[in-house]
Order: structure tokens, then C-alpha cells, then sequence
């Protein structure tokens, strides 16, 4: 549920970048593009399912962090991003101070949730399993702003006119 990285299009088929580079990877290991099993995993799950060997490898927005190193193998990142905060076209929004007395919508055990929550934690935050439910409480205006991988929320607010980034790049 990342488009443009990786989502299931109208006719259930999973399309995106993510997509295309594992059947690239499949191609190269097996000599078939089809040779490949995509398992749907929340961002909170992703370092359980390769440790217990769920999933084999992972292609998605899965920054290295020096806690997640200790416990599972990263190659070399494909893409740097940093994050990124949408907000309501009408919102005042452009800093983390701004957020003062507000409410900022994050995916549980995302880069944005750990950083809100070391660096910000008095931020009121509310947290969501997956990004359908971050994205639709935002629309639902149960929270004031958004924060993820900003590459993403680029894509989201150009499909959805009535937001905007009102932070565009955030951490390092």
C-alpha cells in the first residue's frame, strides 16, 4: 500500500517499483521473474519475519538503523529518502514546532515513529498498523499532519489535491 513502491493494482496484481526489482532479483537467482512469493508484512514486522524466515528478503521502504543492524543483514540501500510530513491543503504546518498541540499521524515501528518518539516525545501522536488506516485517518482528520518517508508522501499528495507537504524533508 506504497504506491508508487509497491501496492496491488484494480486488478488485485502487485505493480510498483518494489515489484519490478524483485522479479529482477528472481530473474537473475532463478531465471524467472514469476519465481517470486510476495508476502504482505507491516512495517512493525518486518525484522520478526526474516528472522523466523517468513520472508527471505525484503524490498521496501527499510531504513538501516544501528538496532535493526544488530539483528538482521542489510545490502547496500537502493534508495536514501528522508521524512517528510503531509498536512491538510489549508494548514499552517511547515515545522516540527509547529506541531505543538497538535496530532501527527505515524505507521507503527516506521523510521517516522522512531524518530517522533526519540527526538519529539512530546508530539501527540497517533499510531497505525498500516498505511490505509494512517492515510484514511488523515483524510478523516483525526489527525493534523502525517509523517512517513517523504518519497511516498510526495507521490500521495500529487494523487490527492487537497494535501500538501507541509514539511518536505525531516532527520537525516
Amino acid at each position: 500500500d506504497k504506491p508508487p513502491f509497491g501496492y496491488v493494482d484494480e486488478k488485485g496484481n502487485n505493480q510498483g517499483y518494489d515489484i519490478a526489482l524483485a522479479k529482477r532479483i528472481a530473474k537473475e537467482l532463478f531465471g524467472d521473474e514469476n519465481k517470486v512469493q510476495f508476502v504482505l508484512v507491516e512495517a512493525a514486522n518486518r525484522v520478526e519475519f526474516l528472522k523466523s524466515n517468513k520472508v527471505n528478503i525484503i524490498l521496501a521502504n527499510f531504513t538501516q538503523t544501528p538496532e535493526r543492524s544488530e539483528q538482521v543483514d542489510f545490502c547496500l540501500p537502493y534508495m536514501k529518502v528522508a521524512l517528510g510530513v503531509a498536512v491538510p491543503k489549508d494548514s499552517n504546518i511547515t515545522s516540527v514546532e509547529d506541531l505543538k498541540d497538535k496530532t501527527l499521524l505515524l505507521n507503527k515501528g516506521t523510521t517516522a515513529d522512531a524518530y517522533f518518539t526519540q527526538n519529539y516525545p512530546n508530539i501527540k501522536t497517533l499510531k497505525y498498523d498500516q498505511n490505509t488506516e494512517t492515510f484514511a485517518a488523515l483524510m478523516d482528520k483525526r489527525g493534523d499532519a502525517l509523517s512517513h518517508d517523504n518519497t511516498l508522501l510526495f507521490a500521495w499528495v500529487k494523487d490527492h489535491p487537497d494535501f500538501k507537504m507541509g514539511i518536505k524533508e525531516l532527520g537525516n
